[in-house]
């Protein structure tokens, strides 16, 4: 069966030589870790995902409509109840007008589908999509498999985080089509601003490139930073769309609904690919999705929790060494990794450090060695109220003074 496996995939040698997921990866280290500490309990700050339940509110409205005979039917491209509520939302939290449910806005069954399908409308063989870098993979990866390529933004201390346009060769502008961004950003934790967004705005348009904007962290917001859409920018409607997923804001990761705002004309064209790749989440599950976009409060619950514990992991990681300030947005904190450790180990990557934490003192982290080497700590580890933050965060705190670490 090789024979025929297509050449995207690598043809007959698919799956020979190829790099293993970073995420697959750190599942077997931990396996590996716990092994050879079976006393010592997991500090797993690697988790990208909510550490809490959906609200029962939002489970009790699931439980009601699963059983529905009219919610048995296909969704398609979506049901207009959840369409008007992400409009409502659109305005209400990020102040953002002129949305029509029916024209500029339809639903994804996750945002991933979402980002996996949205290079079909842009991409032919040797077209580019600009991709910042490190980030999330998956539009990389169909842009390739449709021929085309990707040219990748280093997000840099030095720039803010933030992709620098004046860098990319004019010849690589003439064939691109498309430009990714992602703020609050994933890993980095850095946030956009009205300025930035203005210049994402000219840039397409000088460009003619169109702007894909990943929002799934823009709600989860601290410390005065408001939640800010790209869509709210002056003429951002000309030239792009933008990802609201449910996942994070809503603790709704494994229930999959998202959904994408923006142009009229590339959200008919996107709904034309999703009409021909599924046939729509479950009626039940967009209608919970209706009451979680009503009531954002909701969100304000994780907001205060993620604020509390992120509060006291600067603090520790601080005290460790690592050189980091609280992030605005996002439960993520992005840190130098450490370059050894007191007793004479030296680490040569954010890989290495990350195995060595992992292997010496069952902490887990995610290693980003794309534009630099960065370790991320999540503030989503598993802790049942204020008391076990404590005892967390403590017990992560002794670990870290204990291996000595060297920046």
């Amino acid at each position: 069966m090789k024979e025929v496996i297509a050449e995207r995939l690598g043809g007959k040698n698919c799956g020979v030589g190829q790099s293993t997921y970073k995420f697959a990866e750190i599942k077997r280290l931990k396996a590996e870790a716990a092994i050879l500490h079976p006393d010592l309990p997991l500090i797993d700050m690697g988790v990208g995902e909510p550490d809490q339940p959906a609200d029962s509110r939002i489970v009790e409205i699931l439980a009601r409509e699963a059983g529905k005979l009219e919610n048995r039917l296909y969704a398609d491209n979506g049901i207009p109840e959840f369409q008007e509520a992400a409009a409502k939302y659109l305005k209400r939290i990020y102040g953002v007008h002129g949305i029509d449910p029916q024209k500029n806005i339809i639903h994804g069954i996750g945002s991933k589908s979402i980002l996996a399908m949205l290079p079909l409308l842009f991409i032919n063989p040797g077209d580019i999509a600009l991709v910042p870098t490190p980030g999330y993979p998956v539009i990389g990866t169909y842009t390739q498999y449709l021929g085309g390529e990707v040219f990748q933004l280093p997000l840099r201390p030095e720039n803010d985080f933030y992709p620098d346009f004046t860098a990319i060769p004019k010849a690589i502008l003439q064939r691109a089509k498309l430009l990714y961004v992602n703020y609050p950003n994933n890993p980095t934790a850095q946030v956009a601003t009205p300025e930035f967004y203005r210049k994402v705005v000219d840039f397409a348009r000088q460009n003619r490139i169109s702007v894909i904007a990943d929002a799934s962290y823009a709600a989860l917001t601290y410390d005065g930073y408001s939640p800010l859409s790209f869509l709210a920018t002056d003429g951002a409607l000309d030239v792009g769309m933008e990802i609201h997923s449910l996942s994070k804001a809503f603790n709704m990761t494994g229930w999959r609904l998202a959904f994408i705002a923006g142009n009229s004309k590339l959200i008919s064209a996107y709904g034309t690919v999703k009409d021909n790749t599924d046939s729509g989440q479950f009626r039940a599950v967009q209608k919970a999705g209706v009451y979680a976009l009503d009531h954002s409060e909701l969100t304000l619950v994780n907001c205060e929790r993620y604020s509390r514990r992120l509060d006291m992991l600067v603090k520790t990681l601080r005290e460790a060494g690592f050189p980091v300030v609280k992030p605005a947005a996002t439960f993520y904190c992005y840190v130098p990794a450490p370059k050894g450790t007191e007793d004479g180990v030296s680490f040569k990557t954010a890989a290495d450090a990350a195995k060595y934490l992992l292997q010496k003192t069952l902490i887990s982290t995610v290693p980003w060695d794309d534009a630099g080497p960065y370790l991320r700590f999540s503030a989503t580890f598993e802790a049942a109220g204020i008391e076990e933050e404590i005892q967390v965060i403590q017990e992560l705190r002794d670990r870290l003074l204990r291996l000595k670490l060297q920046f």
